[in-house]
């Protein structure tokens, strides 16, 4: 009896000590992939001032909100579905924006965009794969038009 509660015991520690180690591989992959294509710049703005230059970049950008909030200190986007490079396939952008507190004073972004590609629609619909954009020049349009948006006079506003 000893023998077998052991043996079940070992099994159950054995099966979440895997589970557990899928977990933080995918965990750590993920910051890899993120740290790699984010873009960090801190403006002299206060957060919600931030948030909404953020948000009318993203828009004059092609990007439709999705969620998030000057209150969350995020903001995601999607670009609009254009067609592959071959028949059947699509394209899109993804952007996420993450909005925090500078150490200095004003507001720190953190920029990254994704590419969702649907390789053939016409025999995998919904199958798709996101691969995060490194050399993009997304990145230096989207905090260039944060900046303008930030240096606009209040009464043009």
């Amino acid at each position: 009896m000893k023998l077998v509660c052991a043996t079940v015991l070992i099994a159950a520690v054995w099966v979440a000590g895997c589970e557990s180690f899928s977990d933080a591989a995918a965990g750590v992959r993920e910051r890899i992939a993120g740290r790699d294509s984010a873009r960090v710049q801190t403006f002299a703005a206060e957060p919600r001032e931030t948030y909404e230059a953020v948000r009318s970049s993203a828009q004059q950008m092609g990007y439709r909100f999705i969620r998030g909030g000057a209150a969350q200190g995020e903001f995601e986007g999607l670009s609009g579905v254009a067609s592959g490079d071959r028949t059947g396939t699509a394209r899109q952008l993804a952007m996420k924006v993450k909005l925090e507190p500078s150490a200095e004073g004003g507001t720190q972004l953190t920029v990254r965009i994704t590419e969702i590609l649907e390789a053939d629609s016409s025999n995998r619909a919904g199958m798709a794969t996101e691969t995060p954009l490194r050399d993009t020049p997304q990145y230096d349009v989207f905090l260039r038009r944060v900046k303008q948006a930030l240096e606009v006079p209040t009464a043009a506003k």
